[in-house]
Order: structure tokens, then C-alpha cells, then sequence
């Protein structure tokens, strides 16, 4: 078994919410690096609610995972065989792995890493996600003290980094998570103002009053990683020059959520209010990658940045935790131990 890999191809569109049949199992002999490639032994993957969205043939930022390709995503492993010089065997990589327990990759497609953290991090609080939190908040989120910041999916990767910042620069935090006990640890963990069970609540018209409460001057940032219900009652909330940065539209991906048209309430608040709403696509940014690493990586090395991981072990289980993440079966980071 040592010559041998597992990787998990897309078998077919999903259709709704993904569902184990969506997903196929393939075991093959370990590929042998070609010149400039390094073979990576992967230790921890990464599950992300943008993955959703790859799996459907639609046009996007980024290309649609093929029928029969492996699904997409991060990993971090060891170098176990080399041919490009500048990596060695063992040395600790992360890259576009795929869910695989092996990945071949061009060695400038790779980073590598330091063993003064959890690897784990680099996919997380360090990798994609916390960057992503880092770089939406300065471009687009222009916090300032004083002001109020209200962030659904609060306690996951981007939301729990988005709100450590905004607190930080000297903001009203406000977090909105699914459950008591997601906005205990909002609270208590992350240093939040205050925080809103969202499934407390059967209408959006009752969530925006919990919200108006915990927002008494109104909302001048709302970090957009939800859509659906939170949405609307955000809306009528927010404060004229009110910044939205757009990372996910999580309420909507598995096209299950009530979507009665309120665009024309939108749009007439960007207008009076005088909006800013940006879409946010990582890769666009990622000439800043090595700035926010160093700017937060110290932070986190001395415990001043909080994260949480959710640690599901075994590479056969991520069918099933993918789904989990996109109900909000997740706490903090999923992380797929292998």
C-alpha cells in the first residue's frame, strides 16, 4: 500500500445538497515526479464552502471540476520524493492538493512551511481562509473605530479572524452563529460584543430586531459570508457609507433557500445609502499573502489571534463532513486529518 493513493473524484453533479453518490473512491499506483515536480504525502485537507460551487458546471472565477477529476481543494503534507531541487524529502508543503493522500505538483505551486505552528494552520487561520478575512476587511471593509462591524458564520475561519480584526482597529463587533453554544465561544473565544443565534429565529423580520438590539447605532460593515435570511435583515440596517464585502453566499449554494426577489429593496439601499459592495475573489489579492503572513503570523504564535479547528479523521469521512459544512454542522476550521 505504501506505492499506492486514494484520491475522490467528482461523479456527478449534485443536485441540491451534495450527497455521497456525488462522489467517487479511486485507488492507483503513486505517480513519479517529472522534472520541476515534487511528491507530496498529505497530512491534513482542507474543506471550504467555496467547493460547492466548483462542483457545478456553471462559468465562474475559477474553472468547474471536471466528471472523473479530483475534487479541488488545499493540503498540506511531506515531500516524500523530489525532482526539483529546491525542496528535499520531508520537507512540510502546502498546495492544491486535491482530496488525495498524494499529490504530484509542479514545485512552484507549492510553499513551504515552518514547524513552529500546527500544519493545520496554514490552512487556516494562516492559509486561504484568515487571509481572506485580512485582506477583505483592509480593502474593502475600511474599518474604523467607532463603528459598528456585524459578521455571520461568526466562529468559522474568515468570520472568527474578520471579527479579532474590526475589534482590534477598535469597532463594535457583532457575531452571528447557528446556536447557543457557537455564540458563547463568538463571545467568549473571539471577543465579540455580542452575538445572535440566527436559528432562533423563523423569519427575517425577527432576526432584525435581535440584530437592531445588538447594533443600536446601526451597521457600518457587514461581512457578507451568509446571504439568505441574515441578508435581509442586515439590509434595512445599514448606515449610509456602509461598506459590504462579498466573500459567500454560503444560505445559497445548495439552491434550497426560500428566494423571493429582494433585489429592489437592495438596490434602492445601495442607492440612498450610498453603498459600497465589493466582491472579494482571494487570488485577486495575492500579492499581499507574504505581508498578512507577516503581520498575523506573530499574533497567532503568541496567542493573540484565537482559532478553532474542527478535526475530522480520515479521508473516507469527507463526503459526508463536506455536507455537515455546508449546513453549518461546523464550529471552527474543518480539517480533514489523514
Amino acid at each position: 500500500m505504501k506505492n499506492r493513493m486514494t484520491r475522490i473524484a467528482l461523479a456527478r453533479r449534485p443536485q441540491g445538497a451534495p450527497v455521497a453518490e456525488d462522489f467517487a473512491f479511486d485507488h492507483m499506483d503513486l505517480p513519479d515526479p517529472a522534472p520541476g515536480e515534487v511528491l507530496v504525502e498529505v497530512s491534513h485537507l482542507s474543506l471550504d464552502p467555496y467547493m460547492r460551487g466548483r462542483m457545478n458546471d456553471v462559468k465562474s472565477y475559477a474553472p468547474s471540476v471536471g466528471i472523473g477529476e479530483t475534487m479541488t481543494g488545499e493540503g498540506v503534507g511531506r515531500v516524500v520524493a523530489t525532482n526539483d531541487p529546491r525542496f528535499s524529502v520531508g520537507d512540510l508543503v502546502v498546495g492544491v492538493t486535491g482530496w488525495a493522500t498524494h499529490a504530484c505538483l509542479s514545485g512552484s505551486a507549492l510553499r513551504k512551511l515552518d514547524d513552529s505552528l500546527p500544519p493545520s494552520t496554514a490552512l487556516g487561520v494562516l492559509g486561504m481562509p484568515g487571509f481572506t478575512a485580512w485582506a477583505s476587511l483592509n480593502a474593502y471593509g475600511r474599518p474604523k473605530a467607532g463603528q459598528t462591524l456585524v459578521v455571520a458564520a461568526a466562529t468559522g475561519p474568515v468570520g472568527s479572524m474578520v471579527g479579532q480584526l474590526a475589534k482590534a482597529a477598535g469597532m463594535r463587533t457583532v457575531a452571528i452563529a447557528g446556536g447557543a453554544e457557537k455564540c458563547r465561544i463568538a463571545t467568549e473565544t473571539f471577543g465579540f460584543d455580542a452575538a445572535i443565534d440566527h436559528r432562533a429565529f423563523d423569519t427575517a423580520s425577527a432576526l432584525h430586531t435581535a440584530i437592531a438590539e445588538a447594533a443600536p447605532d446601526g451597521i457600518d460593515i457587514y461581512f457578507e459570508n451568509v446571504a439568505g435570511m441574515v441578508l435581509e435583515a442586515v439590509i434595512p440596517l445599514l448606515n449610509t457609507f456602509a461598506r459590504i464585502p462579498v466573500i459567500g453566499t454560503i444560505a445559497w449554494y445548495n439552491e434550497l433557500e426560500d428566494s423571493a426577489d429582494r433585489l429592489p429593496m437592495l438596490w434602492r439601499s445601495v442607492l440612498v445609502k450610498r453603498l459600497s459592495i465589493n466582491g472579494f475573489i482571494v487570488y485577486d489579492h495575492w500579492d499581499k499573502f507574504d505581508t498578512f503572513l507577516a503581520e498575523v503570523g506573530p499574533k497567532v504564535a503568541a496567542g493573540e489571534i484565537a482559532y478553532l479547528e474542527d478535526v475530522v479523521q480520515g479521508i473516507d469521512k469527507m463526503p459526508a463532513a463536506f455536507a455537515a459544512l455546508l449546513e453549518g454542522g461546523n464550529t471552527g476550521k474543518l480539517v480533514v486529518e489523514l
